[in-house]
């Protein structure tokens, strides 16, 4: 859990507030209905999608990642997405996420799974494919499955845990009806029961708290995926994924795959020098990218290329523009302003509601994806992203763009001009006088004091598309009335230092989004309570906004079997969080991926878990339906960079 003024180390995956009267009361009934709401993702994933006997048996790929991982332990707190991508490799998950972001159950390694009783306990059964092994030859079974609940379920304290969300309900994990059954009982009710073991360690990593503390950090000496962990070197900044004699699924394309700490900043020269084959970039990196033409499907590359992708002749910066496309599609995530609730201004919900309502959100959704050719949507829901079985757009409960009533707003909080109002001078407001759609309106005074916000922004050089949502933000509140102070900090200190601390009015940082809302966003927006020590415990909500009833609608959707009745749960919750306006979603985050031509089922997976057996490159004159799909990008383009802020999965 975080206290508040704690880093962001401290807190990760385990992942209000007064309603307004009848608009809230009228939207939630809307939600209550209990119909089908079946939405389509904004943007389609871009991988290069190719058929297996397509693509060559062997090679090398040199995928791009920020970190050498500190641990291979995704549960604990230093794990990153590095981690994340290792685990995905090289153990099983008993369910993955299609391109729907819908969970789907892993065929490779159960047969089935499902809830056989819910009276006196929910009970499930897992049943595993009968080849399912580790590494060392033994089978997977059930003292695996009950190593992890013990570990994870934060009755034992001796195990440096991040999270134990939805173990900690689970009563006993026990062998079923044979070997490749496995029975868990639990004590709640819990709606996420497809979120638990995936991944599954072995129960030599979870059966003692040695093990999970320190035995998984530097590597995994068994696993059970289409890939193995050869090596971890930190001083030469990469991990080495190895084929996986052992694995019982289909054999994986790739003999290996090398993750390699590349600063994003630096994969453009890293691609053009043939160091790496696939990386996920800015769009600053990708405007120095030149892609492959869009729309001539029948092109090939100018040059051949190794088999592992490495161009084998021309010059360096030619091969990246011959052989590279920008692959496109919206990553699970959004990013948002967020209202620190807990001093000041807006403490006031009214006035939150009046940033909201000075806010055109299609307008700064299509600052940052209209340029990148993908589809200009304002998001809806806090909780889901369009495609998801519980997305909905409640933002109805708070109302769009309109000026006039964000400035009645600030009026019934007391907020008027008059004396005081123009005192202090709003930084880096010279020429913000008009534009955005209109002049600024007067200053703003409460009691002699100024209506006046802190504007936290990141100062990095990925970071600039974020810079430029920002300043556009500080016009649209001019035209309320309300100054912001632009503070620029360094990437490394915003998030540790600043937000996670309090120390801001308003900030824009990003959220991944889950397939398991109930459980992965509770903490997100959770009622901050206090502490034993006198601290605030605000858990993940660094907006400091809650409310019981947002609190009691996470428990309910927890705590239901019934998938509908969860997803109604889950929507009403969200239309809440609209109605408080502690947070307003902007626009899900572009996730832009420079590839060789050649790597097949590989790109910007949008939704899905990577298939990592299926990855690799084009046989030589072969011809994936996606294999020419990338498109450029605008030299306009602008994008948040994957970590602004952002909580590490």
């Amino acid at each position: 859990m975080s206290h508040d003024g704690a880093g962001p180390g401290a807190v990760l995956r385990s992942a209000t507030f007064l309603i307004a009267g009848a608009l809230a009361a009228t939207a939630l009934a809307a939600c209550s209905v209990d119909e089908e709401r079946e939405s389509k993702p904004t943007a389609a994933q871009d991988i290069a999608p190719a058929a297996r006997a397509l693509v060559t048996d062997g090679g090398t790929l040199r995928w791009a990642v920020d970190t050498v991982p500190e641990t291979l332990n995704t549960f604990q707190t230093d794990a990153d997405a590095t981690t994340s991508r290792v685990a995905a490799a090289v153990l099983p998950g008993m369910f993955r996420l299609d391109a729907d972001g819908r969970p789907q159950r892993n065929p490779d390694v159960l047969e089935s799974a499902e809830v056989t009783a819910t009276e006196p306990r929910q009970v499930v059964v897992y049943r595993l494919d009968r080849r399912a092994v580790w590494s060392d030859g033994r089978r997977i079974d059930a003292s695996d499955f009950a190593a992890q609940w013990h570990a994870l379920s934060g009755k034992d304290s001796a195990y440096w845990t991040a999270r134990n969300a939805g173990y900690d309900r689970i009563e006993k994990v026990e062998r079923g009806a044979n070997d490749r059954e496995v029975k868990v009982t639990f004590g709640k009710p819990y709606a996420d029961w497809e979120s638990l073991f995936s991944p599954l360690y072995p129960k030599d990593v979870t059966g003692t708290p040695s093990g999970f503390n320190d035995g998984a950090r530097k590597t995994l000496k068994v696993t059970a995926g289409p890939f193995a962990v050869q090596k971890v070197d930190h001083q030469g900044g990469q991990v080495t994924l190895k084929r996986n004699p052992r694995w019982w699924g289909r054999t994986a394309k790739l003999s290996e795959i090398a993750l390699v700490a590349v600063p994003r900043d630096q994969r453009a020269k890293a691609l053009a020098d043939g160091r790496i084959d696939l990386a996920e970039v800015d769009p600053e990196e990708a405007r120095r990218i030149a892609p492959v033409t869009p729309g001539k499907s029948g092109s090939t590359p100018q040059h051949s290329t190794s088999q592992h992708g490495t161009p084998q002749q021309g010059p360096p910066a030619q091969a990246a523009a011959r052989d590279v496309v920008i692959r496109k599609s919206l990553e699970p995530a959004y990013t948002q302003l967020a209202l620190n609730g807990s001093k000041g201004p807006l403490s006031d919900e009214r006035v939150r509601r009046a940033v909201a309502r000075a806010l055109d959100r299609t307008a700064l959704a299509g600052l940052v994806l209209k340029p990148l050719g993908l589809p200009v949507t304002p998001l809806g829901s806090h909780l889901a992203l369009a495609g998801q079985p519980a997305y909905e757009d409640g933002s109805g409960a708070l109302g769009k763009q309109d000026t006039a009533q964000a400035k009645e707003l600030l009026t019934e909080a007391g907020w008027v001009s008059g004396p005081g109002a123009g005192q202090k001078k709003q930084a880096g407001s010279e020429g913000r006088k008009a534009g955005a759609g209109g002049a600024a309106a007067g200053a703003l005074a409460k009691d002699g004091k100024p209506l006046q916000l802190r504007f936290l922004l990141p100062s990095g050089s990925g970071s600039q598309s974020l810079r430029t949502v920002g300043d556009h933000v500080a016009r649209m509140l001019d035209r309320v009335g309300i100054r912001t102070e632009i503070t620029k900090v360094p990437d490394d200190s915003f998030f540790r230092d600043h937000i996670a601390s309090g120390d801001y009015d308003l900030a824009l940082y990003s959220w991944p989004v889950s397939a398991f809302p109930a459980t992965d966003a509770r903490p997100i927006f959770a009622k901050p309570v206090p502490a034993a020590d006198g601290s605030l415990n605000v858990e993940q909500n660094y907006t400091r906004v809650g409310t019981d009833q947002v609190d009691q609608l996470f428990d309910e959707a927890i705590a239901t079997l019934d998938e509908d009745e969860e997803r109604d749960l889950v929507r009403k919750a969200d239309v809440r969080l609209w109605a408080v306006a502690g947070s307003i979603p902007l626009y899900q985050r572009p996730q832009l991926t420079a590839a060789r031509v050649s790597v097949a089922n590989a790109g910007s997976f949008g939704f899905q878990t990577p298939v990592y057996e299926d990855m690799g490159f084009l046989k030589k004159g072969a011809r994936g339906p996606g294999a020419a799909s990338g498109a450029p990008v605008s030299p306009s383009a602008g994008g948040p960079h994957p970590q602004d802020a952002r909580e590490p999965r």
